[in-house]
């Protein structure tokens, strides 16, 4: 790869790569071009790898299959989520605790395996994450929860998600509407926190100076692989355009059509 504009020649060679997944190697269910080959690649490079997702809504075995049907086969510890990050943020911080949670699978899944109990009887926590089915009565009882004195916690603070019939709202609005309702704001575990990529970046024990992250968003992908030290890669083929990424305060390292043109030689 081509050194980044402002800076000399890489000293560390890239070891490892975090890749988001929607937008980078996937769009809903449909391939990037390319993307499957470019996994390929990595793996047999024999870099350690991890795909990562703020989507908390699918356990790691379920987005494998998702991927797989796609053409992309990785095995379920090369999946990183936000629920995963949630699940070990919240054990390191209040091991074998309560949780109400507004969420799916993926992130029920992530809190039993970390034993904590998921109860609405004064919880520790209240941990909002995505779904595809929001209600006003599990809502409502998130605010009566938090008002009583639960700590808020959320996912990941994306505004919107993809679907297959357009943008939906996500984590991030519904939590909006949970800090407007309670005066609470919300620690939100995923991107753009460093702290889902320094945890990933344990999970396969990688070191910042030569890991690489790929990713379509400014706001989320590219500023958290900055903040955490990473070397990043911008691809259009997902939210973000070419011009668009001049309205932003910071730059990514490299801008790519797609995972495709990515060498990491």
């Amino acid at each position: 790869m081509i050194p980044p504009e402002g800076r000399t020649a890489r000293e560390e060679p890239i070891r490892s790569v975090l890749m988001d997944m929607d937008g980078v190697l996937v769009h809903e269910e449909t391939l990037v071009s390319g993307a499957d080959e470019f996994v390929r690649r990595v793996a047999d490079s024999g870099r350690r790898y991890l795909i990562l997702t703020n989507n908390s809504i699918y356990t790691p075995r379920d987005l494998c299959a998702r991927l797989r049907t796609s053409g992309i086969v990785v095995p379920t510890g090369a999946i990183w989520t936000s629920a995963l990050a949630t699940a070990q943020f919240l054990d390191n911080q209040r091991p074998g605790g309560t949780a109400h949670v507004v969420g799916e699978a993926g992130l029920t899944t992530a809190l039993h395996d970390i034993d904590y109990i998921l109860s609405d009887r004064a919880p520790d926590y209240v941990v909002l994450g995505e779904t595809r089915t929001y209600s006003f009565e599990a809502i409502t009882k998130a605010i009566r929860l938090i008002r009583d004195g639960a700590r808020f916690i959320a996912t990941n603070p994306d505004t919107t998600g993809p679907s297959t019939s357009g943008l939906l709202p996500a984590t991030g609005s519904v939590a909006a509407l949970i800090t407007k309702a309670t005066g609470v704001d919300p620690y939100f575990v995923g991107k753009p926190n460093p702290l889902m990529m320094r945890s990933a970046l344990r999970s396969i024990d990688a070191h910042s100076e030569s890991t690489l992250m790929i990713g379509d968003r400014m706001d989320t992908d590219v500023i958290a692989g900055l903040e955490a030290g990473l070397e990043t890669v911008l691809v259009l083929s997902g939210s973000t355009t070419r011009a668009e990424v001049e309205r932003f305060p910071y730059r990514p390292d490299h801008v790519f059509e797609s995972v495709a043109q990515v060498d990491l030689l």
